[in-house]
């Protein structure tokens, strides 16, 4: 293996509920980006930043600002062999209104490069990778490649008079000739098929490794908490199969938020984390880690994880108790889906309640592409892990009731797979107001012009029947335990009545102090 395989990815997911002092608005965009790649490196010891051009307008001369801006830093980290920007780029056949900037992303790669190189005195690539989400087939990595040769590498080869004088003549040669690609996989088919797609791209490629992204907050939003975890285990599993079936080392990323919902992936819960998803090479490192704790405490957590992982190697499954699990989930996915649909019409309309942190283009308006579930509209899973721990009502116990209709022989590999579950499910039930759930359950007059029928007579009810399983079935105490946690649960219950009393401006306020309270916006 001639590279490092980065353990630490900082990522730009707008969890943070506290502002960074160096920023200069209220949302981190534009030169302020820049500056918090250069920081991520340096300041916090992240090995890798994700530059992200999926949905939001990025800085096309990040390379060119982070060498000449702090030359002496990357002089002695040099980017692409210590330190690595990786780009996330739209998939085009997805996220439509973005197609051009999958293309202005691919070509912008050379030139990133030709700065590089004569920082480097003519040292090799130091961007080479990208990130391709919504990856559900070999051919999706492919296409990207492909794309990169005919359209970046392969033009500098035509003449362009009729001397012969070629483009290459014109304009130099283009770094890197090939470019990897990172499948970033992030639905329940693709999750579950992650060994067939790589198979068969290493059968056509024989690539020397192969780094693969297994998204956690979207499946928890699309899912539920529990199936989350079990399918990253099942990914897990297989990626490591791969490797052993056809020596390709493979070496998963996962991207992971710091409340127990979104991967549980905390400056506080490094070692329960990382025993968690034993087999993890990279993990994200997102903004609330980053900024909801103090600095110390993150920079420390970031070291220890680029010292533990990968810890261990995945729990293998045999075909037996793979089958067992996507039963679990099967199940499991089913009952928190009935609860997601009564949900999402109040998440959607409370979404703006939750700030901004990052100046997103997506998601909105001619931008938007959304997320759905069965018929239903989906928020982002930041925002919808906000709202739910701004009510008092943590998202990691939705749909829990499905417990109760597992056999004993799935219940047993749910314990098995989720090593932490009652770990996380104690964290989250520490967050839960029973005043509010009591207010939202009365559905007195005052709270019905607040929040709809659906949820209300829908959400509400399954959700107390989900608080009634982990404290009967998993023995977990729900509501405050703490001086500290009685601080937070008062502020989620002044946030419901300042909603009750129609004082938005009150409810920003009080949502944004329980989200530094908790250490993540969502």
């Amino acid at each position: 293996m001639g590279r490092l395989i980065p353990r630490t990815m900082a990522s730009q997911h707008p969890d943070n509920a506290v502002l960074p002092s160096w920023c200069s608005g209220e949302v981190i965009a534009g030169e302020d980006e820049v500056r918090e790649a250069y920081l991520s490196f340096s300041s916090y010891g992240c090995q890798e930043v994700m530059w992200d051009a999926e949905g939001k307008d990025i800085d096309p001369h990040v390379v060119r600002k982070l060498l000449t801006t702090y030359p002496d830093y990357f002089k002695e980290k040099v980017l692409g062999r210590d330190v690595f920007l990786t780009l996330r780029i739209p998939n085009p056949l997805i996220e439509v209104p973005e197609r051009k900037v999958f293309l202005e992303s691919l070509q912008a790669i050379p030139r990133h490069n030709d700065i590089a190189r004569i920082f480097y005195n003519g040292n090799g690539a130091s961007v080479f990778e990208v990130i391709l989400p919504f990856t559900s087939s070999h051919t999706d990595i492919i296409r990207v490649k492909e794309v990169f040769r005919r359209c970046v590498v392969d033009p500098l080869k035509a003449s362009i008079d009729f001397r012969g004088f070629t483009l290459k003549d014109l304009i130099g040669d283009v770094t890197p000739e090939d470019l990897e690609v990172i499948p970033l996989f992030e639905d329940i088919e693709s999750i579950t098929n992650i060994d067939t797609i790589i198979s068969k791209y290493v059968e056509l490629f024989s690539p020397p490794y192969m780094r693969v992204f297994l998204a956690r907050s979207d499946p928890a939003l699309t899912y539920g908490f529990i199936t989350a975890t079990l399918l990253a285990k099942i990914a897990l599993s297989k990626c490591r199969a791969v490797y052993e079936r056809m020596g390709i080392p493979v070496y998963p990323i996962i991207g992971c938020g710091c409340l127990p919902f979104r991967g549980h992936n905390s400056p506080t819960n490094v070692e329960k984390f990382v025993e968690e998803y034993s087999g993890v090479w990279t993990v994200t490192i997102q903004s609330a880690f980053r900024y909801d704790y103090p600095r110390e405490i993150a920079v420390s957590a970031v070291e220890r994880l680029n010292n533990l992982l990968p810890h261990g190697e995945p729990r293998m499954l045999d075909k037996d108790s793979e089958d067992v699990a996507l039963r679990c989930v099967s199940k499991l996915m089913r009952i928190y889906g009935d609860s997601l649909e009564n949900a999402a019409k109040e998440v959607n309309a409370k979404s703006g309640l939750i700030p901004p942190r990052r100046a997103r283009k997506l998601h909105i308006g001619l931008f938007s592409y959304s997320r759905r579930f069965r018929e239903t509209t989906l928020p982002r899973a930041i925002p919808f892990t906000a709202f739910f721990y701004s009510l008092g009502l943590p998202p990691e116990l939705i749909g829990l009731r499905a417990i109760r209709e597992l056999s004993e022989e799935e219940y047993s590999i749910v314990r098995q797979l989720h090593i932490n579950l009652i770990h996380d499910l104690t964290f989250a039930a520490r967050h839960v107001s029973w005043e509010n759930l009591s207010l939202l359950a009365e559905k007195e007059l005052d709270v019905q012009k607040v929040f709809g029928s659906s949820f209300l007579d829908g959400f509400i009810p399954s959700y107390m029947e989900d608080i009634a399983t982990a404290e009967e079935v998993l023995g977990i105490k729900c509501g405050p335990r703490t001086a500290s946690d009685r601080r937070y649960v008062n502020t989620v219950e002044n946030l419901l009545i300042s909603l009750i009393e129609g004082d938005e401006r009150e409810a920003k306020n009080e949502l944004l102090k329980s989200a530094m309270m908790r250490g993540s916006l969502g």
